[in-house]
């Protein structure tokens, strides 16, 4: 009898712990019923976090099968983690991409999800998608990507400034020594700045220099793993044209950040600044209204092409495993009531037909916006276009030549042998 209370009595301890555990397992159970969506971008701060974070439960609450679980960091982290998740298989379902070489180099893992088939079963959603857009997201005749958010990068100007000292933008790069070297002798000991410490701010001027002195052919073997040499004297030069450039960003410029370069033009502190029109509405709020932008001018003998702009679009890619939800949540990211909502929120312009006009962002901006549309061929991101080895030399190559402690020739000399490894 007492042996039998005594197993009793341990049933009966039992009963919570196996209930408990029936009611966890039941819990895990319904959440199973859910298709979850793993979710990654590179804003984690403000406005997108939260804009995103918005259009996440838009997106589960007319999808009640749906839950998504986001993660967000910050650009150069991204780069690394992404780099990682690829490379252990672990892709999130959907995330956010640059294009160009960053794309290409992730699609080589053959762990990308090739979206033709969608791109052509719902035109409805496709169709107004800007066109032009796609090729940075497509590789051998495949299209990896849906590009969303499209920018440029140009020379923003003090318009009063400029009027007040009878000043016209430049259409040469001669001319814009000219302009230079007429607000130094006007007082602006720096008429131009930019934020060396930032890498990636330097290899945006070095590409957009190089697009207008190289002749293409150079650049489309060189821009290849494997077949560079970068042996062309155009990048002799264009490291020259560098170097004069930071002549006129004074001592400043090797000491901040972008961020700081274009908060020291936003409160009128310098006349010009290299900038992408990403950033337009973040100078519109602080207040500088008098804005004007010209491309970065022809450089004379130069055999690339003048008339194009430096700059791609970025946009969303998905892994090759991903549920078909996942899909259904990429064309509302990039529909265009979810697009003119974002231009709206953040300013940024966007790839989407109808999601920019006059009441949803300035007229500064719609002015971006047509230069981007109307420009005869987009150039990527320099540190997208090449290596990230190649382009890492010469981004810390650009600071030594501000800081004087380097020479084109040196930097040159070293991409060169980085070159050779990679044949």
């Amino acid at each position: 009898m007492k042996r039998f209370l005594s197993l009793l009595a341990i049933l009966l301890i039992l009963v919570p712990v196996v209930t408990a555990c029936s009611d966890s397992s039941s819990t895990k159970e319904a959440e199973g019923d859910k298709v979850v969506i793993d979710f990654f971008h590179r804003w984690p701060n403000e406005p997108r976090k939260s804009f995103y974070d918005e259009k996440i439960k838009e997106f589960e609450a007319a999808h009640p099968n749906v839950k998504i679980n986001v993660d967000a960091v910050l650009n150069d982290s991204y780069k690394e983690k992404i780099r990682v998740l690829v490379s252990n298989d672990d892709l999130p379902d959907i995330f956010t991409s640059w294009s160009d070489s960053f794309a290409m180099n992730l699609v080589s893992s053959e762990r990308i999800m090739a979206l033709d088939e969608i791109i052509n079963e719902d035109t409805e959603w496709s169709g107004k998608i800007i066109e032009s857009q796609f090729s940075g997201f497509t590789f051998d005749d495949k299209t990896y990507g849906i590009p969303f958010t499209i920018d440029g990068k140009a020379f923003f100007y003090n318009t009063k400034i400029f009027e007040e000292h009878n000043l016209k933008a430049p259409t040469t790069y001669d001319e814009l020594i000219d302009v230079l070297d007429a607000l130094q002798a006007a007082g602006y000991e720096t008429p131009l700045v930019e934020g060396l410490t930032n890498g990636w701010a330097i290899s945006h001027y070095l590409g957009t220099i190089f697009q207008r002195v190289l002749d293409p052919t150079v650049t489309a073997t060189d821009y290849v793993d494997g077949s560079g040499e970068f042996t062309d004297p155009g990048y002799i030069r264009g490291l020259e044209i560098f170097k004069e450039l930071t002549s006129y960003m004074g001592d400043v410029s090797t000491a901040i950040d972008h961020e700081a370069a274009r908060n020291m033009f936003g409160n009128e502190e310098v006349p010009i600044v290299y900038m992408q029109f990403a950033e337009i509405k973040m100078v519109e709020e602080m207040g500088l209204t008098n804005i004007g932008f010209f491309d970065f001018p022809a450089i004379d003998g130069g055999k690339g092409d003048s008339k194009a702009l430096t700059g791609a679009p970025e946009g969303w890619m998905l892994s090759k495993n991903a549920p078909k939800e996942a899909v259904e949540f990429l064309k509302f990211l990039t529909s265009e009531e979810t697009a003119y909502d974002f231009t709206k929120t953040d300013g940024q312009l966007n790839a989407i037909k109808g999601a920019v006009d006059a009441e949803n962002t300035s007229e500064t901006r719609m002015a971006a916006y047509d230069i981007v549309l109307n420009a005869s061929a987009t150039a990527p991101w320099f540190d997208n276009a090449v290596n990230i080895n190649i382009a890492d030399i010469f981004m810390r190559g650009g600071q030594s030549l501000a800081t004087g402690d380097a020479t084109p020739e040196d930097i040159m000399k070293e991409v060169q042998a980085e070159a050779a490894k990679l044949k």
